[in-house]
């Protein structure tokens, strides 16, 4: 990853350490901006295997939320272990060569799969959901001083780039803000894995994009990318923020 990429990594971790509702965490660690500059720096054909590693980066959160959480794992070594699991799915991937199209489906699906079966254990266990992943109060951070911490940030986001440089297309997907995200939101990783799950689907949308726009140009099918980034946000966020401006003005004093 360039100097540019890693500046882009600190800053998305550095914002996710100064924002406190939870929802708006997780959103702002799906930007594409460690995709971009990754697509950037290495211009890999983006296909089905770019997708799988979108799958990828929701599988390193829960390997390291279970280790962390159920497992009693250190933060740091829960870590590695979904660096680990991230690695091992580029290593089976590697030989495959998977069709844009049939791969898009399968992946479309299987968030729709996930989508649903983290919403029902969040309503089966609400006393613990509404514990561990409160929206408005999310987890402080690391307890270090902030010049402290953005440097720590600024080191980890420069070695997650050279680990990145040894997984070939799937480099455009590796977690490299997220390897400091999952240190970062810490007790909250249960319910941050079920935002950032959620969120996974627009980063599907920024690849798709991608993919139709890479034969004409590298800018625009950066530009098409955030477009369908941006698309698919938009419909994922938006009816709920509208839902619930609708119900707290039907709720309001009579």
């Amino acid at each position: 990853m360039t100097v540019q990429g890693v500046l882009l990594v600190t800053a998305v971790v550095w914002a996710v350490s100064l924002i406190r509702p939870l929802r708006w965490r997780a959103f702002v660690a799906s930007l594409p901006l460690p995709m971009s500059a990754a697509q950037l720096a290495t211009g890999h054909h983006i296909d089905g295997a770019q997708l799988v590693g979108v799958v990828g980066l929701t599988m390193f959160f829960s390997i390291v939320a279970v280790t962390h959480h159920r497992l009693r794992w250190p933060i740091l070594l829960a870590d590695a272990a979904g660096v680990g699991g991230y690695l091992a799915l580029a290593a089976a991937l590697r030989p495959l060569a998977l069709p844009f199209g049939p791969t898009l489906a399968g992946v479309v699906l299987l968030w729709l799969l996930a989508t649903l079966l983290l919403r029902r254990r969040a309503t089966a266990t609400p006393a613990r959901a509404s514990a561990a992943g409160r929206d408005d109060l999310a987890g402080e951070g690391g307890r270090l001083a902030a010049p402290a911490r953005l440097v720590l940030i600024l080191c980890g986001a420069a070695l997650t780039g050279l680990l990145g440089q040894l997984l070939r297309g799937l480099v455009v997907t590796f977690p490299y803000a997220g390897v400091l995200v999952a240190v970062e939101v810490g007790r909250d990783l249960p319910a941050f894995c079920r935002h950032f799950t959620r969120n996974s689907l627009a980063l599907v949308g920024f690849l798709t994009g991608v993919h139709l726009g890479q034969d004409a140009s590298g800018a625009i099918a950066l530009g098409l990318g955030w477009l369908g980034f941006g698309v698919v946000a938009a419909a994922l966020h938006l009816p709920a923020y509208w839902f619930g401006i609708r119900r707290r003005a039907a709720s309001g004093p009579r």
